[in-house]
């Protein structure tokens, strides 16, 4: 009886932290110059392909109505705040907790960049790279899991 117990409670915390390990989830999104927050992103995973959206506006210099004017696809003149950021990523199927495949864009240049995603510290953090060409040549972000 106490092994069962032990057995199904150590299932349901190791599935709960195998959850964890993957990117759905509201993000909180943090300047890699000055440290302040941004923005947070809602992700989500649907049949299998993850996109994500800006939930809500951080930063104190933007305003309500600010738009993605300089987008150049259907996010063109786009609120920022439920704007779709990120479209088309799937789980890698040569590496454990990445997810790639798929863009991201840059509301305030309007350019678009391929993406990695890859969650860290037990999914605590996301490791959100965008580049052009090969993940060589990108930059990469952390973001904190909110929820």
């Amino acid at each position: 009886m106490l092994r069962t117990t032990l057995a199904i409670a150590l299932a349901c915390c190791t599935s709960a932290a195998m959850a964890q390990m993957n990117p759905v989830g509201l993000w909180k999104t943090i300047d890699d110059k000055d440290g302040s927050a941004k923005s947070e992103i809602r992700i989500v995973e649907t049949a299998g392909v993850v996109s994500g959206k800006i939930e809500k506006v951080l930063d104190p210099k933007s305003k309500p109505d600010d738009k993605c004017v300089e987008c150049k696809d259907d996010r063109k003149d786009q609120p920022i705040a439920g704007l779709e950021l990120m479209r088309g990523l799937k789980k890698s199927d040569t590496r454990d907790n990445l997810w790639d495949g798929g863009t991201i864009v840059e509301p305030s240049t309007g350019k678009v960049y391929k993406v990695q995603l890859t969650p860290i510290e037990g999914g605590k953090k996301l490791e959100v790279r965008g580049y052009v060409g090969a993940p060589l040549f990108g930059r990469t972000q952390t973001w904190i899991r909110v929820q």
